[in-house]
């Protein structure tokens, strides 16, 4: 009988920390070293634009980034950079995150609802896919190449 009662007790204790575990949300990451995956590096991107924080922002884009977008094609880090500039984002929200990892690159895909503006115009409502590719360095996470695909409503 006291080993039933042991036993009951274990579960009951067990499942009880464990949903403990499901019941908080993801904390936020706070700087570039807290981002433990995809989602982590992702949200440090986009908060850094949301801020301005051009200089931060920069430590984290590899010296050969390549960056794709429909309208402009592919631009070189610098272009990019300024591409990243034109927007002044109010608030992001990211969903449908899937991370891969291969070795020491990361590949993020994801959609983005952003709102705000894009060089002085509003920008649409409507989710945006993209696609990230992080590598692995010594310094921390850097971005290797970024793609957006836009699907204009008919």
């Amino acid at each position: 009988m006291q080993n039933r009662v042991v036993v009951i007790f274990t579960l009951v204790s067990m499942i009880t920390l464990h949903s403990a575990c499901t019941m908080w949300r993801e904390h936020p990451v706070s700087k570039w070293t807290d981002a433990t995956g995809g989602e982590g590096l992702e949200r440090s991107f986009w908060k850094e634009v949301k801020n301005k924080n051009w200089n931060t922002l920069e430590r984290h884009l590899a010296s050969n980034y390549v960056y794709l977008t429909p309208e402009e094609g592919r631009l070189d880090r610098a272009a990019a950079i300024a591409d990243l500039q034109r927007f002044q984002l109010d608030d992001y929200t990211l969903g449908d995150l899937q991370a891969e990892l291969n070795g020491e690159t990361l590949v993020v895909t994801y959609s983005i609802t952003r709102r705000g503006k894009f060089a002085g115009q509003p920008l649409p409502s409507d989710p945006v896919r993209m696609m990230t590719v992080w590598q692995r360095e010594k310094a921390g996470w850097m971005a290797i190449a970024y793609s957006r695909i836009e699907t204009k409503k008919q």
